[in-house]
């Protein structure tokens, strides 16, 4: 596996997102006086074309990397597609303020949502101890990976789902969190304790990443559905738009894998997302079906359920593509640096303490 250099892979971040940077300050103050439609669309195809061939690809690390690609090149270049048909949170509805140019910046391509006011407290489990146990954890898991040879391997891959979980959920919550300190905003949390979900449904919309279905359902979502209803009914309209949305976030996927590893993609992470897709879709159409009545497992089953069997299938079809590019391992080693890190920061302050101290 190739070497890192930490300091050259830091310096690309800068610049990486100095370039983004000045690309959304483009974006702000010349395709927003371009009436919305074709024209502005032209007006950001530069833009889309940073994001996705030139940016994502002068980083080579998971943890800066990874999260690069997925802001610019999944969100922000979704969020400039709805904008340049004058939707989507860029593009407020003339009854509101024009939006400002901060909040233009971090909307675009931060894994942000305002938090609705409506919003019921108790479906939103996260919180500063929950996250801050979750690090232990992540700490912990990693500790633990140094000694996997003689962890059973049906035990690893358990492993591996609940440290992608964390790595996830951790990052997305850092990013959010300054944002929110810099900006004063009060925003959603992006997980909401999916090893609680009863359903798939439940699973993908509600509690899982939900920037993504955020952001996929009106650019793939809602499109798909107008378009299937002519064709086949709302009744049944759900079904296409789901199939559609869960094909394009596997597509989305393996572009985010092929900028990790530089490995071509195999199609299984796709096959994931079209599986959970055509599952979701079973569920949507037996609940229509069966025309108001209730069919409801009990948490305690459903739960176990629906975790299991995304997990059992995550191992089948997501994780393969991970292995290939050894992408546990590296975010391991990534991880145990920053911790590493942080402990001779903390060496070097408690010998400045006692050095200052002893004088």
């Amino acid at each position: 596996m190739e070497e890192y250099d930490d300091h050259h892979e830091i310096n690309n971040f800068i610049k990486v997102w100095i370039s983004a940077f000045v690309s959304l300050t483009y974006c702000y103050f010349i395709p927003a006086k371009i009436p919305k439609g074709k024209f502005r669309f032209v007006s950001l195809l530069p833009v889309f074309y940073l994001f996705t061939f030139i940016l994502p690809f002068k980083l080579t690390t998971i943890s800066l990397g990874g999260g690069t690609a997925f802001f610019l090149t999944w969100l922000a270049n979704f969020n400039l597609i709805l904008f340049s048909i004058g939707k989507g949170p860029l593009s407020p509805s003339l009854s509101n303020p024009p939006i400002s140019f901060s909040r233009f910046i971090s909307t675009s391509c931060l894994p942000i949502k305002l938090k609705n006011p409506s919003s019921n407290p108790e479906n939103q489990t996260t919180t500063t101890t929950n996250l801050a146990i979750k690090g232990l954890i992540l700490g912990l898991l990693t500790i633990i990976y140094e000694h996997k040879q003689i962890i059973h391997p049906s035990l690893m891959l358990v492993y591996y789902c609940c440290y992608l979980y964390l790595c996830l959920e951790l990052l997305l919550a850092m990013v959010a969190a300054m944002v929110s300190k810099l900006l004063k905003l009060d925003l959603e949390p992006q997980f909401n304790e999916p090893f609680l979900s009863t359903s798939l449904q439940d699973f993908w919309g509600h509690r899982w990443n939900l920037m993504v279905p955020n952001i996929l359902k009106p650019t793939v979502y809602d499109p798909v559905r107008d378009v299937s209803t002519a064709v086949i009914g709302r009744k049944w309209a759900p079904l296409p738009a789901t199939l559609s949305t869960f094909l394009v976030s596997g597509l989305m996927h393996e572009l985010i894998f092929f900028y990790f590893g530089r490995v071509y993609p195999t199609w299984e992470v796709t096959c994931f997302f079209l599986l959970q897709g055509f599952c979701v879709a079973v569920e949507i159409w037996v609940k229509k079906s069966a025309k108001g009545a209730e069919y409801r497992l009990h948490p305690v089953i459903s739960r176990p359920l629906t975790v299991g069997f995304v997990m059992v299938t995550a191992v089948w079809l997501f994780f393969p593509q991970v292995v290939r590019f050894n992408g546990i391992v590296r975010v391991s080693n990534e991880v145990a640096a920053v911790v590493g890190f942080f402990k001779e920061v903390g060496s070097t302050l408690k010998w400045l303490k006692m050095l200052v101290f002893s004088g």
